[in-house]
């Protein structure tokens, strides 16, 4: 059989999946001159600011930059690209932008909501330029507590592109400095200080139910969309230490809204339906959970988990995500009732640091501008509601087009190993059919005999008994 492209298929799954991947010619549009950027914004070009992404992450949404206070505080800026600038409401690249909601990234492509000329450019936080940015202003203090935040405007300028996988190593005494903090010792003292502020975050947020999970990304390594390996992405101390900071930045930018009486999106994790089978999954460990869903319980399960083995927490996290389910977008009207987001332990959260990629981001974004300019709100709850509903089922179809793509690059990998045997975990239990992820290589399939009494979380042994690339079928038995 001939190997199919997987840029092709990639292309093809993602346009049936609703999405316009015609590519969009924006060559022609010019840098702002920093003037223009910077109108009315502080000038923070001066401040050490540092990006911590993927090596070859190129949209960079944000920045952060850190500062000692009295009385053991620490303030963290963390500077949000001002994706508006160049794409403003209405206009035709924001109405793609709008029917798109979101990047889509396969693994062997990336089909991203904006053109590359502004993601991964113009409105890219990228090292060495100036760039316009919303900037949040959060003082933690000793025990984790954020102060209520402050927004401006700024002109910003990346001072270090750093990798989660040189910083996490470093970080955690265990790789030699980063190139960047190497020429510039202030950037070490700046990441500790990062750091520790992190630390105190995470910690607060686990107290109050937060769980801790270690979710492992399989990333398809491809070459001329030939697929070559898949390769497994553990987190680091730096990807926990930039998730820290989302959270707490997504929270108090929510909060920020709510105060202003402004409604907002807010992204929404409900309370689990199939709490019942988490509480199975403790019970089979030794540990009694409520009958009715509680974060905290959940959350003091999975640290012990973490703690008594450590080399099977992945895969619990893994079937823990799974049972959770997906979240969604929604809409809050200050004064209404809130949802909030389960596995974060948090009321209040609104996407607002990746405007690159996510449309909610983009809305948000514009909100806090208009509050800024003192300017009416540019959305109505209505426009809102619109909107959240579309990026929740894009995001939804996004999620199916990439397991697409991800399952046509396992078939393709695993394509010459048919009457092999393989470890794994089960992941799905659907009408579709039981689904499992082997232990090595990181690939799912569909057990399609022998899947009787399997439920989500059982470790078994299965053989694999076929595949089909186009289709993306990987079929195992027991």
């Amino acid at each position: 059989m001939t190997p199919i492209d997987l840029r092709d298929a990639a292309r093809t799954a993602v346009a049936s999946h609703g999405f316009d991947v015609t590519p969009v010619d924006a060559s022609s549009l010019s840098p702002l001159a920093p003037a223009a950027l910077g109108a009315g914004a502080r000038d923070l070009t001066g401040l050490l600011w540092s990006s911590i992404d993927n090596p070859d992450t190129r949209d960079l949404d944000q920045l952060e930059y850190a500062e000692r206070l009295d009385g053991g505080r620490i303030r963290i800026l963390l500077a949000i690209a001002d994706v508006d600038v160049y794409v403003p409401k209405g206009s035709p690249l924001d109405q793609r932008a709008a029917q798109n909601t979101t990047s889509v990234y396969t693994g062997v492509t990336t089909f991203p909501m904006l053109p590359e000329r502004l993601s991964t450019d113009l409105t890219s936080l990228v090292e060495g330029e100036d760039r316009a940015a919303l900037v949040v202003s959060l003082v933690i203090d000793a025990s984790g507590a954020v102060q209520p935040a402050e927004v401006s405007r700024a002109l910003v300028r990346n001072r270090a592109k750093m990798s989660y996988q040189d910083v996490g190593a470093w970080l955690s005494h265990a790789g030699p400095p980063p190139a960047p903090v190497a020429a510039m010792p202030a950037l070490a003292d700046q990441l500790r200080l990062q750091d520790e502020a992190a630390r105190r975050l995470r910690e607060l947020r686990h107290e109050h139910g937060a769980l801790e999970l270690e979710t492992i990304e399989a990333n398809t390594v491809a070459v001329n969309g030939r697929v070559m390996d898949i390769a497994l992405v553990h987190k680091t101390v730096a990807r926990d230490l930039i998730e820290d900071f989302m959270i707490a930045t997504n929270s108090a930018v929510a909060t920020f809204l709510e105060s202003r009486k402004v409604p907002s999106i807010r992204r929404v994790v409900k309370a689990p339906k199939r709490w019942p089978r988490i509480v199975a999954l403790a019970a089979a460990d030794g540990v009694t959970l409520p009958a009715d869903p509680d974060a905290r319980a959940l959350s003091l399960f999975l640290a012990a988990r973490r703690k008594a083995a450590p080399e099977k927490f992945a895969d619990l996290s893994l079937t823990i995500v799974k049972l959770l389910g997906a979240g969604e977008y929604d809409v809050e009207v200050p004064g209404g009732e809130q949802q909030g987001h389960f596995g974060l332990a948090v009321d209040d959260y609104a996407h607002s640091t990746a405007p690159n990629r996510r449309y909610a981001d983009l809305v948000t974004q514009r909100q806090l501008k208009a509050i800024l300019a003192g300017a009416p709100t540019p959305y109505t709850v209505a426009e809102l509601t619109e909107i959240a509903a579309r990026c929740t089922r894009m995001e939804d179809e996004g999620r199916v087009a990439e397991r697409e793509v991800r399952k046509m690059a396992g078939a393709a990998l695993l394509a010459g190993r048919v009457g092999e045997s393989f470890d794994a975990v089960v992941t799905g239990d659907t009408p579709k059919g039981v689904f499992v992820r082997l232990i090595h290589p990181p690939v799912e399939g569909r057990v399609i005999r022998g899947f009787e009494r399997l439920d989500v979380g059982d470790r078994t042994r299965v053989k694999l008994v076929g595949t089909d690339v186009a289709r993306g079928f990987v079929d195992f038995a027991r």
